[in-house]
């Protein structure tokens, strides 16, 4: 468990099905988690002890549920997915959905990515200058030693040239309409201070694949 900014708690754990490290984060000031796995060196218990236990969970996208259940069960916090992405929770999961431009728990801000799948969202966080990206984005290597920002495999794409197009367009909306200087990611650590550099230079590049499978 890493403050990264004010406030920002940031993590990572093993993802039980897909086998690789990734990251979630905590917000102290609202008690917002995002893309929650339970960290596996405190448990539950270490948000038992915050200031303001968790009361809400925002998915970058639906893929992103992860430990959210088990959060639900100990501290009877919503959870919030892009509303495209609902048909995804069919074995009783209480999660509301959200539109493109919402402000929702913590103030943060839902943008519309798509691209890899309708539900890609950027959560935008203007009192934090920071933007979280989904599976649009992600950095490979150890959270020590991570490589840049790069798209995924191109085996995880239905269309790749048109997908890699799509999230460049994206990438380059979100440069010009939103103030930030972060980016923290679910699949890589966090660029803190160099993040809106780092996604100019991924544009500017014309695009790359983070890593192979």
């Amino acid at each position: 468990m890493r403050e990264v900014l004010p406030g920002v708690i940031h993590w990572t754990a093993i993802h039980p099905r897909i086998e690789i490290e990734v990251s979630s984060y905590w917000f102290d000031d609202g008690g917002i988690l995002i893309d929650p796995l339970i960290p596996p060196d405190t448990g539950l218990e270490w948000f038992s002890g915050r200031p303001t236990p968790p009361t809400a969970i925002v998915l970058s996208n639906r893929h992103h549920y992860r430990s959210s259940g088990s959060f639900v069960e100990r501290f009877a916090c919503p959870v919030y997915c892009a509303r495209s992405g609902l048909h995804e929770f069919t074995h009783g999961e209480a999660v509301t959905g959200f539109d493109p431009g919402d402000r929702l728990p913590g103030g943060v801000v839902a943008c519309e990515v798509g691209g890899l799948c309708p539900d890609e969202t950027a959560l935008y966080l203007p009192g934090r200058g920071a933007v979280v990206f989904a599976d649009g984005v992600v950095r490979a290597g150890p959270p020590g030693d991570p490589g840049p920002l790069g798209f995924v495999p191109d085996a995880l794409m239905d269309d790749p040239p048109e997908t890699k197009r799509r999230l460049l367009d994206v990438f380059a909306r979100v440069l010009r309409d939103l103030d930030f200087e972060h980016v923290l990611l679910a699949h890589g650590g966090p660029l803190v201070g160099d993040g809106r550099a780092q996604l100019q230079e991924l544009i500017s590049s014309g695009g790359r694949t983070a890593f192979e499978i």
